[in-house]
């Protein structure tokens, strides 16, 4: 026992000093790209940072008035917004500083690589607990055979799953079915696990079933984008490997979000997309019919004026409001559109309220934009000035009569899944540059960045 305790002891010191030393990397790197541009630039650096930052603006805002204006304006600003970044890079050439800046620029990148590695491998955020998990004796699934452009076919999913003792249902395509009802019709009839190969929408009303039923519940990422499965860790780019769940897999407690009586795995949006995915004609020509709500959605001349209520916290009046079962990760461009956990016991809350072209520019500024809220919460209440709102549920469009309120249910879910998933995400946190100092200097595992977050309101 002494000689385990003293090797543990050595591998934790050489650890740590193992972070330390890709923390002065990073900070390494970093004044090398600050020590390049001004030693090619000189004082005319901070012109060059004034120019970019201008730059950056300018086509936040011009991309705020191609939203929301019409003609003329609209076709201004889009040439504006595609002509500034190209001025800025002429400007940089002219003086002939614009390989100094882009070589800067892709030192700055290596050294946030390097310095996320080195917090990421510092960070003692805990991982979703999973315990082993017994096989299946009738797991029960359901296919959409035209979900992710024909998935299912193109992976023989129905084959794979049958030879793993699974009894298969594939939905006819051309006679939509209840795929709730169809999921407690084979629980009645003695299924003890259910799934589904399908999209997000599907997979959250099957998921409901198992959470009321006290089944365990398998994801098969045959969906086109697969946000659920991804947050799992699952593998997307092959889906037959999430079948191994029904004989080697472990299970895994999660939350789900409900909106009035219904479930969502992801998300629940409200205001402007919610209302454009409406449009009958968005199915067809999403872009073009973007383009013809969106101005009077942004303006407030169209579309429910919302409210947000979240804990103590309210949003007047905002243009668009994601509900998410967990938050989403920010302030990162790597974790953007991530869930780092899944068992948080909070939704995300995440809204945005853009009234100026100026506002639209301090968006750049991330979470301490004024015109964005993040926070979390575990009940919201959307109210409007309409007796139903559209929202888009997982995907699919809804109309729900208001208030709309979505909580959260802790632990609500048995997810098996396989015992090797290749994507299993682990702590990306965004690279806080006073906390790598910190560790490179001190060897300090404490930092704001890195405990786990606090999702009171």
């Amino acid at each position: 026992m002494r000689k385990v305790g003293r090797a543990s002891g050595t591998a934790d010191r050489s650890g740590a000093a193992g972070q330390r030393w890709t923390a002065r990397l990073a900070l390494l790197v970093a004044a090398g790209a600050i020590a390049l541009l001004l030693t090619a630039a000189g004082v005319k650096s901070i012109a060059l940072l004034l120019v970019g930052l201008a730059g950056l603006g300018a086509t936040a805002a011009a991309l705020w008035w191609t939203l929301s204006r019409r003609g003329l304006i609209r076709m201004l600003a889009a040439v504006l917004a595609l002509l500034t970044p190209a001025a800025v890079l002429l400007a940089y050439s002219t003086v002939g500083l614009l390989w100094p800046v882009l070589s800067a620029l892709a030192l700055w990148a290596v050294a946030a690589l390097i310095g996320r590695a080195a917090l990421a491998a510092d960070a003692d955020r805990p991982r979703t607990e999973h315990r082993p998990a017994p096989k299946a004796e009738a797991p029960f699934l359901i296919m959409n055979p035209r979900s992710g452009g024909g998935k299912v076919g193109r992976f023989d999913l129905v084959a794979k799953a049958r030879e793993r003792g699974a009894e298969v249902a594939v939905l006819d395509p051309a006679h939509p079915q209840d795929v709730g009802e169809l999921a407690r019709r084979a629980v009645a009839e003695g299924a003890d696990l259910l799934g589904v190969a399908g999209g997000d929408g599907t997979q959250a009303l099957v998921a409901g079933v198992a959470a009321e039923r006290g089944l365990p519940f398998v994801v098969i990422s045959a969906g086109t984008r697969n946000h659920f499965a991804m947050d799992l860790g699952l593998d997307r780019e092959d889906p037959s490997a999430c079948l191994d769940a029904l004989t080697d897999g472990v299970e895994l407690r999660i939350d789900l979000g409900l909106i009035g009586d219904r479930v969502f795995v992801n998300t629940a949006s409200f205001g402007a997309y919610a209302v454009v995915v409406q449009s009958p004609a968005y199915r067809d020509d999403k872009v073009r019919t973007i383009l013809r709500e969106l101005p009077d959605l942004l303006t407030h001349d169209a579309g429910p004026r919302l409210t947000v209520r979240a804990g103590h916290v309210a949003i007047d009046a905002p243009q668009g409001v994601l509900i998410s079962n967990n938050p989403y990760q920010l302030g990162d461009a790597a974790g953007l559109g991530r869930r780092p956990r899944l068992d948080s016991g909070a939704l995300g809350v995440l809204g945005v309220s853009v009234d100026n072209a100026a506002e639209a520019a301090g968006l750049l500024r991330g979470q301490q934009a004024r015109g964005l809220t993040a926070l979390a919460a575990t009940e919201v209440v959307i109210d409007a000035d309409a007796p139903d709102i559209p929202v888009g549920v997982d995907g699919e469009a809804l109309l729900l009569p208001t208030p709309v309120v979505c909580r959260i249910l802790p632990g609500a879910l048995r997810v098996r899944v396989p015992r090797e998933r290749p994507g299993v995400p682990g702590s990306r946190p965004p690279v806080d540059w006073r906390a790598l100092r910190r560790l490179a200097f001190t060897g300090s595992r404490t930092s704001r960045g890195h405990d786990r977050p606090d999702w009171r309101t």
